[in-house]
């Protein structure tokens, strides 16, 4: 799904537009760090139990974990941050810019 920036300034236009882009990339740039943490954070469970996180969320519990609660609570947890992390980025990186005085 597209979306569509404009931006509509007198006096700053094209400067705002430059502003906005770099704000944008910056925080793309700490989501897809934050990825990158999630997994690493990830990893460790994966090579345990020889299973990707998505199989793990879709057909296993907490009782098919030696770590039991805990364990299917912390794994679950940095699936989930990865997912929303991942969903963040791609609306970020969708976005397209306009300056009305371009259009």
């Amino acid at each position: 799904m597209e979306t569509k920036i404009y931006i509509q300034s007198r006096q700053h236009g094209p400067e705002l537009l430059t502003l906005i882009k770099s704000a944008v990339q910056s925080e793309v740039t700490r989501l897809e760090l934050g990825m990158q943490l999630a997994c690493n954070r990830l990893k460790p469970f994966e090579d345990r139990y020889r299973v990707s996180s998505q199989h793990f969320i879709e057909q296993m519990a907490a009782e098919d974990l030696s770590g039991g609660d805990d364990e299917y609570i912390q794994w679950s947890g940095e699936y989930q941050l990865m997912c929303k992390l991942r969903q963040k980025l791609q609306k970020l990186k969708d976005l397209e810019y306009a300056h009305t005085s371009l259009l």
